[in-house]
């Protein structure tokens, strides 16, 4: 697979989807950068890959501070070398309905969902282009393909990462490969963020269907391993019992 010695930063490292797709491509040989707020957590995932003797790194920073995810990628390129993959993981879900007028919760995500994706990009792409490669992955979600109660803001943000996705692709072609993911429902920490009591209620349902975030983790995998002329654009990975 095209995965070993591939520098990988991967935002929202800390837990859940991000933590899976760090210790899947550190077990498939790729050096791995991760970043998120929460530093203990971030100290204890590198640990334990470099334990099982892979390559990781950390540094804490915030998606929503440009500067931080530029500091970053320096500590990456200055331990492992020139990024090689962006995974934009890191995100938000505090479902609510529009009526609720939860405004600092639409603002939270549309910093940290659509921002945070951009100043990701922003802080890899000169890189990239002066080498004519690079791969970046917007973690997007099966709610930027469709859209349900409680779900309108959070949908916005996520159909925004896949119009971004396809115009990155569009605009890059034989530079950028460009892959978007839209997970379904994963055991992660994402519900623990819902504060409407209606929204709430999915939850069950979520942890009832869940599937283990290493699903996408070997999603990710199998879009980084293809051949550099072989650009995997979308994925959808729901579990086999999730009808939306």
């Amino acid at each position: 697979m095209n995965i070993e010695n591939k520098v990988v930063l991967v935002t929202g490292g800390s837990s859940g989807i991000g933590e899976a797709i760090a210790r899947r491509l550190a077990d498939s040989g790729a050096k791995v950068m991760l970043t998120a707020r929460r530093e203990d957590r971030l100290k204890t995932i590198t640990d334990e890959i470099v334990k099982k003797g892979g390559q990781a790194a950390y540094k804490a920073g915030d998606v929503t501070n440009p500067d931080a995810l530029k500091a970053v990628v320096a500590e990456a390129e200055e331990k492992f070398g020139p990024v090689d993959v962006l995974v934009n993981n890191a995100g938000l879900m505090p479902l609510s309905p529009v009526s609720a007028l939860k405004t600092d919760e639409w603002n939270t995500m549309v910093d940290v969902n659509i921002k945070g994706v951009l100043n990701g990009i922003a802080a890899v792409m000169p890189g990239m282009k002066d080498r004519g490669k690079g791969h970046i992955i917007n973690v997007s979600s099966v709610a930027g393909h469709l859209v349900f109660p409680g779900s309108a803001v959070y949908s916005a943000t996520k159909f925004a990462v896949r119009a971004l996705s396809e115009g990155l692709r569009q605009e890059n072609p034989g530079t950028l490969r460009v892959t978007n993911v839209s997970p379904g429902a994963v055991a992660t920490e994402l519900p623990s963020t819902i504060t409407d009591e209606e929204a709430k209620k999915m939850i069950d349902y979520i942890t009832d269907i869940a599937i283990d975030a290493d699903a996408i983790a070997r999603g990710v995998a199998y879009a980084i391993g293809e051949p550099d002329d072989v650009s995997v654009n979308e994925l959808i990975i729901r579990p086999t019992r999730q009808e939306l």
